[in-house]
C-alpha cells in the first residue's frame, strides 16, 4: 500500500497552493462580505486547467485523475469554499455524466467550452419538495416529436445565472415512478429557462446558488443523456463520484481552519505565556489534526478506487463524504473555540470557514443519507 502521492499529483498539489494564496486569498474576505461572485477568479483557474479536470484532453481537458482532482479541490478550499464548490461542480455533476453517459456527439458538443472554462455547468437535481427523496421529483418532460417539453423548478442549483449548460433530472412518466426519471443536457439560452433569484445563504457566500424554473422549455432529443429511464442511475453514479469532492472541499475547509488556529495560539498568550502551550488547546489541535488526517485518507481512498475501478465505490465515497464533513464541521468548531471571542468576528478567517463548512453536511446528500447508503451495501 502507497500512502504517498506521486510526482504529478504533489505538482497539482503545488500549483493550486500557490495560485490560491497568490491570487484567490486577497481579495476572498471581501468577495465573501459583499456576496461576490468568484468571476475574476475563473480566467486563472482555467489557464491552470482546473475547470475541465477529469476531461480527457481529446475534449478539451486536463485528463486528471480522481487523487488529483480531490487534491485541487481540497487546496482551494483550504483558501476559499467558495471557489472549490464551483470548481467541484462545473466538473464534476456537469462534465462528468456527460462523459460517463454522453454520445460522442454530445461529448464533442458540450465538453470542450466546459473543459476550457469558457462555460460553467450545474446539476439540476433537487426540487423545492424533493431534496433527500429524489425519486419524489414533479419536473416533467413530455416528448413531443424530436423535442420535449419541461415544465417544473429546481432548487439550490450551484452555478446559475453564470452557468450554461446544466444536467436536468426529469420524468417522462410519472406513473412509473423513480423508473421514469430521465437525464437531459440543458442550456439556459433555451426558452422558458428560467434562473430565480439567488439565495441569501449562510455560508459560501462568493459562489451563485438559486432555483431554476422550466415554463414549456423545448429540449432536443439529441440532449437527451442516455436512454428513457436512466436518469437515476445517471444521477446515483453522478452522485456516487462528486461526493469525493465534497469531501475533499470539507477535508480543505478543515486545514484551513487548523492552520488559522495553530497560528493563533502561537500568538495569543494568557497566564504569561502562547495559549498553544496549554495542554486544553494542545488537545484540541491534536483532536482537530487526527480526524482531519482520518478524512483525508479516507477521501483519497475513495479516489483511488475510483481510479482503478474498484468495487464499493458508492459506499466508500459515502464513508469519505460523511466522515470528512462531520469531521472538519467540529475543527471548525474548535479553531472559533480556540480564538475566544476574536473566533466570532468577521475580522477572523475562522468565523467564514465556520459558515462555510455548514452546508458540506447537508449538500449531495445529508449525512443521514450517507449513512442510510453504508448501512444498504453492509446489509445486502
Amino acid at each position: 500500500m502507497d500512502f504517498e502521492l506521486n510526482e504529478d499529483q504533489k505538482m497539482i498539489r503545488e500549483m493550486v497552493r500557490n495560485f490560491a494564496e497568490q491570487e484567490i486569498r486577497p481579495g476572498v474576505q471581501n468577495r465573501d462580505e459583499e456576496g461576490r461572485f468568484i468571476g475574476e477568479l475563473l480566467p486563472g483557474l482555467a489557464e491552470l486547467g482546473l475547470l475541465g479536470m477529469i476531461v480527457p484532453e481529446a475534449y478539451g481537458g486536463s485528463g486528471l485523475d480522481s487523487v488529483a482532482y480531490a487534491v485541487a479541490i481540497e487546496e482551494l478550499a483550504r483558501v476559499c469554499p467558495s471557489t472549490a464548490v464551483t470548481v467541484s461542480v462545473t466538473n464534476s455533476v456537469c462534465q462528468e455524466p456527460i462523459l460517463r453517459f454522453g454520445s460522442e456527439e454530445q461529448k464533442r458538443r458540450f465538453l470542450p467550452p466546459l473543459a476550457s472554462g469558457r462555460q460553467l455547468g450545474g446539476f439540476c437535481l433537487t426540487e423545492p419538495g424533493a431534496g433527500s427523496d429524489a425519486g419524489a421529483l414533479k419536473t416533467r418532460a413530455v416528448r413531443d416529436g424530436d423535442r420535449y417539453v419541461l415544465n417544473g423548478s429546481k432548487a439550490w442549483i450551484t452555478n446559475t445565472h453564470v452557468g450554461k449548460t446544466f444536467i436536468v433530472l426529469a420524468n417522462v412518466n410519472p406513473d412509473l415512478g423513480h423508473r421514469g426519471i430521465t437525464a437531459f443536457v440543458v442550456t439556459s439560452d433555451l426558452p422558458g429557462f428560467t434562473f430565480l433569484p439567488e439565495e441569501k445563504k449562510m455560508g459560501l457566500r462568493a459562489s451563485i446558488t438559486s432555483g431554476v424554473a422550466f415554463e414549456d422549455c423545448p429540449v432536443p432529443v439529441a440532449n437527451r443523456l442516455g436512454e428513457e429511464g436512466m436518469g437515476m442511475k445517471i444521477a446515483l453514479a453522478t452522485l456516487d463520484s462528486s461526493r469525493i469532492g465534497i469531501a475533499a472541499q470539507a477535508v480543505g475547509i478543515g486545514q484551513g481552519a487548523l492552520e488559522e488556529a495553530v497560528r493563533y495560539g502561537l500568538g495569543r498568550e494568557t497566564f504569561g505565556k502562547p495559549i498553544a502551550e496549554h495542554q486544553a488547546i494542545q488537545f484540541m489541535l491534536a483532536e482537530a489534526a487526527t480526524n482531519l488526517e482520518a478524512a483525508r485518507l479516507l477521501t483519497y481512498r475513495a479516489a483511488a478506487m475510483k481510479d482503478e475501478a474498484i468495487p464499493g465505490l458508492s459506499r466508500a465515497s459515502s464513508m469519505a463524504k460523511l466522515y470528512a464533513s462531520e469531521a472538519a464541521k467540529a475543527v471548525c468548531d474548535s479553531a472559533v473555540q480556540i480564538h475566544g471571542a476574536y473566533g466570532y468576528s468577521r475580522e477572523y478567517a475562522v468565523e467564514r470557514f465556520y459558515r462555510d463548512v455548514r452546508v458540506t453536511t447537508i449538500y449531495e446528500g445529508t449525512s443521514e443519507v450517507q449513512r442510510m447508503v453504508i448501512a444498504r451495501s453492509l446489509l445486502k
